[in-house]
């Protein structure tokens, strides 16, 4: 198997593995139980939500655990009011755009590497616009957004309101699902009120994420019962899946710098083996400000379904984009905000490396890939 697309899913690593072991038997007790043993657990489910907490600069007592980076998404949310508006990414997760649906709402244009356009923000918003959207890293083409300028002209903002009476706050929202595995990520260098993180993407358990919230936000819960998470999100704590988070966070973390250097070497390496196909590909995305292990590549002309199913043929797995929309047969909007055509889009393949990648099989995927195009290539004529 030659596994292309980590920006789906990752394998749980072996540490977080372990690290989740003892909580599903002889560590089982529910935290909110009052004796000893159940105690215990609670302070260890406490200590590992520290954990996860310094990885970004921040505390324990700022994190939501949630059930994912979606729930996290859709709790951010809820600092919205009614009559307030809200402005995302043209780029976002579909996690994003739906959570904006019921309010007014506008998206914010990107360039044609998928960077923001500051400008644009800077002229959508309205005295009204009470939360700002922007992802760290785009989920399909791995672009990384200027947050932290971003920040700045929210602060600026503020700035204004104060002295015309406008008590409408203004918060900024960034999911970083994608980006905490290869970026240093500090909620006070990024200036953000609210930072979505996900276990999932990083060799965590699925169906684990947190929300961090800056002490100025409040939120409302979604899910309501015992008061568990500041009463933001209750019922019993997923304390194995926070374990295997906190694990996988810290070990992400301490190779940092190597696993950067990694996949920009293998990028490299099947970068030149895509070259060689017979349809020259297009490389998309930032080229300069991009996650380390990502390639989004389009092959104009060429059907990207068909090549998905040719490879799975060979066992090798990649996707034409997000899960979630690839699943569903719908358009990227992420290749449209760039402005690509629907030949373009159709020819489009994510490729995201990680952890199941080394330098013999991403030269023997870009051989596949390249086959694979030939063969369209041919059949098409």
């Amino acid at each position: 198997m030659i596994y292309l697309d980590h920006a789906a899913a990752t394998p749980v690593s072996k540490k977080a593995r372990l690290a989740m072991e003892p909580y599903f038997a002889e560590l089982f007790f529910n935290p909110s139980a009052p004796y000893l043993p159940a105690k215990q657990v609670k302070t260890d489910y406490r200590n590992a939500k520290d954990e996860i907490a310094h990885i970004i600069g921040a505390k324990g007592v700022d994190l939501v655990i949630t059930a994912g980076a979606t729930e996290s998404v859709n709790l951010a949310f809820t600092v919205v009011e009614t009559g307030q508006e809200v402005l995302y990414l043209a780029t976002e997760h579909a996690a994003v755009r739906a959570a904006a649906e019921p309010h007014s709402h506008q998206e914010i244009a990107v360039d044609k590497t998928g960077r923001i356009d500051l400008l644009d923000l800077k002229a959508k918003i309205t005295e009204k616009t009470a939360l700002i959207s922007v992802a760290l890293a785009n989920n399909e083409i791995g672009t990384i957004q200027p947050i932290a300028e971003i920040a700045e002209i929210v602060k600026k903002v503020r700035m204004e309101r104060l002295k015309d009476g406008n008590k409408t706050p203004l918060y900024l929202h960034s999911d970083a699902s994608q980006a905490l595995n290869l970026l240093d990520i500090n909620v006070a260098r990024l200036g953000v009120d609210l930072l979505t993180i996900n276990a999932a993407k990083l060799g965590g358990p699925k169906g684990v994420g947190a929300l961090y919230a800056a002490h100025q936000v409040v939120l409302r819960p979604l899910i309501l019962g015992g008061g568990q998470e500041r009463n933001l999100r209750s019922g019993t704590e997923n304390v194995p899946g926070v374990m295997g988070f906190a694990a996988a966070a810290v070990e992400t973390k301490e190779h940092l710098n190597g696993n950067r250097k990694k996949y920009q070497r293998l990028v490299e390496i099947l970068r030149r083996e895509l070259k060689k196909a017979p349809v020259e590909p297009i490389f998309l995305g930032n080229q300069k400000h991009k996650l380390a292990n990502f390639l989004p590549v389009c092959f104009p002309g060429i059907d990207a379904e068909r090549l998905i199913y040719k490879l799975e043929e060979k066992e090798v797995y990649l996707s034409t984009g997000a899960a979630c929309a690839a699943s569903k047969g719908e358009k990227s909007h992420t290749l449209m905000a760039i402005g690509l055509s629907d030949e373009e889009i159709a020819g489009s393949l994510r490729i995201s490396l990680g952890v199941l990648n080394d330098e013999e099989n991403v030269q023997k995927a870009g051989e596949l890939i390249c086959q694979a195009v030939a063969e369209e290539l041919e059949r098409t004529r």
